[in-house]
């Protein structure tokens, strides 16, 4: 114990030495306005057609624009164009959108360029769009552009799957045509009422980068937004700067007539041409009492509150003294998200239909004591989850109960028992019906509160008797196998992309397995409820529908909702316009950095 103060002082020195030696540099190169924060993972890379994790997403979302885009101020949410000239124009029958192009959106320079000014033009969505099918690419985003049936696409997917060559962009479609230099028509041979929130999620590349890089492009984001990446060290640093070619965007936005700070960002703000900051710098920083210190040493701008420090920065939801005294501000509030883990149902001990492999996963969820992660390792900041539809998306009901939110240890023994998990020979441990050693294997990360709650797995299996192996990696590996299906069992969580929450069953969907659907679920039933919720307008039916798919998850469990966050987040004085967005990403374009000390 007399040793305790200055193992802390050591400690401390040695996690604030990451964002310190990570942001070194000279006066004379530092821009005017930089904004440094931390990301809590690491990217996987920067090809949007590529990826799914949140954090590649968010630096994707800074340089590259989509044809439409979120009010950043409004609430519940408002849709404005974003390269597009204006609205789109939609047919009576929804099935045609068509949309006109801004003139004068060019991309950040690059070699692939040849020295040219590359103006961003209709062609490059159609091209954009087509490499979401392209069966090389794999794309996690193939099932739901798939499910809004444009005319034709499909059809060159499979050609190339048949002929096993190359997928043919060159190749005329009817659903996806640029009439001229900036007119983009898509044709669907449905109608979409809801198309409109895919335009908000589609980055436009350029072919020639794509060609030019080839295996290499998740390393090469050439975009027509805001910031291009000027430096990067995998899964440590990201520095961005102000794209020099960005078009001219002058602040705007729509916050509610009784949304006080909404009002009061956008008065100070409005028309100020965008980007205000010039550079930004992103820190992989895993663990959360770096990411903590360094926000508290004045090196972090913006940060979330790491769970463990929860107690200290907002006691009883309030924040803390010491911290309102600094001027530092805080955002919270109930984040458009869910975690949960999944089975992976191909596996061939949690994996299956049959009924004593529903009851293995059914008990598993019942033996998992959600109040308890919420209580002891996210320190009150979430809510149980009963089903996996997100908060302020549309199917989401508050007042919805399942089994999926109720823990009771007697009945996932019960459930156990019945089907034969028993101990068969007396080491004390659960075997499998036909004899055989049952061991959960559940993979997880190395980081503080990974193991926090991998502690608590082994709790919650060792009530049920039953054995847990942990198959530890870092996260960007657990994501490539998960979606390669080589793993048995993995917690993750989901943010929601639009406000529409049929994206979230869109994880169960069976043609998604091994995209977004990680937990390689198929049934057949539960497909049809998803097809039929993507065609029905919203309204009673619509919702009805939702609840039925609900309940066709809680009673095959192939993934367990465990809670959705609540999110604090703090702001140092200087950092002024910073919201929190529900379903998009890109923010750093939206907020100012004011005069401010000198750093430690």
């Amino acid at each position: 114990m007399n040793h305790w103060p200055s193992f802390v002082r050591r400690l401390a020195a040695a996690c604030l030495a990451v964002p310190l030696l990570a942001f070194a540099q000279s006066p004379a190169a530092t821009p005017q306005k930089v904004l440094r924060y931390a990301f809590p993972a690491p990217e996987t890379g920067f090809d949007f057609a590529q990826v799914s994790d949140l954090y590649s997403n968010i630096a994707i979302s800074h340089m590259f624009d989509s044809l439409y885009q979120y009010d950043h101020l409004a609430r519940p949410f408002k849709i404005k164009p974003a390269v597009a000239a204006a609205m789109p124009e939609i047919s009576d029958d929804y099935r045609t959108w068509t949309v006109r192009i801004r003139p004068g959106t060019f991309f950040a320079d690059d070699a692939a360029f040849k020295g040219k000014k590359r103006e961003l033009v209709a062609a490059d969505f159609v091209y954009s769009i087509k490499r979401f099918f392209d069966p090389a690419l794999n794309s996690p985003h193939y099932t739901g552009w798939s499910e809004e049936r444009i005319a034709g696409v499909e059809g060159l997917r499979e050609a190339a799957q048949k002929a096993k060559k190359p997928f043919d962009y060159d190749r005329p479609i009817e659903g996806l045509r640029a009439l001229d230099r900036y007119t983009l028509q898509i044709r669907l041979e449905n109608p979409r009422p809801r198309f409109l929130y895919m335009l908000t999620e589609m980055p436009a590349m350029a072919r020639e980068v794509i060609e030019a890089y080839g295996d290499r492009i998740m390393e090469h984001p050439v975009g027509t937004g805001p910031y291009r990446l000027v430096q990067w060290r995998r899964s440590s640093l990201m520095v961005f700067e102000r794209n020099p070619n960005y078009r001219e965007v002058f602040y705007d936005a729509e916050p509610a007539a009784d949304d006080a700070e909404g009002q009061e960002i956008l008065a100070k703000l409005k028309g100020r041409r965008l980007p205000m900051i010039d550079r930004v710098e992103v820190s992989i920083v895993e663990e959360g009492q770096p990411r903590w210190l360094a926000f508290l040493n004045n090196e972090f701008d913006i940060s979330g509150v790491p769970l463990e420090f929860t107690n200290i920065a907002v006691p009883n939801g309030k924040l803390a003294p010491n911290l309102a005294k600094r001027g530092i501000r805080m955002s919270r509030g109930l984040a458009s998200d869910v975690t949960f883990f999944f089975f992976n149902m191909e596996d061939p001990v949690v994996g299956g239909y049959t009924p004593e492999k529903v009851a293995l996963r059914r008990a598993i969820s019942l033996g998992t004591d959600v109040e308890r992660e919420i209580s002891l390792l996210r320190r009150g900041q979430a809510i149980p989850a009963q089903a996996g539809v997100a908060p302020h998306t549309y199917g989401y009901d508050p007042a919805f109960k399942s089994e999926n939110g109720e823990y009771n240890l007697a009945k996932a023994k019960a459930l156990l028992d019945l089907y034969g998990y028993v101990d068969k020979d007396g080491d004390g441990w659960r075997d499998l019906p036909d004899g055989k050693p049952l061991v959960i294997k559940y993979a997880t990360t190395p980081e503080q509160i990974s193991r926090q709650m991998d502690e608590l797995w082994k709790k919650n299996l060792d009530a049920l008797n039953i054995r847990l192996e942990f198959q530890i990696r870092k996260w960007p590996e657990q994501l490539k196998n998960a979606r390669a299906g080589k793993l048995m069992v993995w917690q993750l969580g989901s943010s929601s992309t639009t406000p529409d929450g049929q994206d979230a069953l869109q994880n169960a969907y069976g043609p998604g397995a091994g995209g977004s659907n990680l937990g390689r679920f198929k049934l057949e039933k539960f497909d049809e409820l998803y097809r039929k919720i993507d065609h029905l307008p919203d309204g009673p039916e619509r919702l009805a529908a939702f609840e039925e798919a609900k309940k066709l998850l809680v009673a095959y469990m192939p993934y367990k909702f465990a809670v959705h966050r609540l999110y604090t987040d703090l702001t140092q004085p200087w950092v002024y316009g910073y919201r929190r967005p529900l379903f998009w990403r890109n923010t750093w374009h939206l907020m100012d950095i004011l005069p401010h000390p000198e750093k430690n």
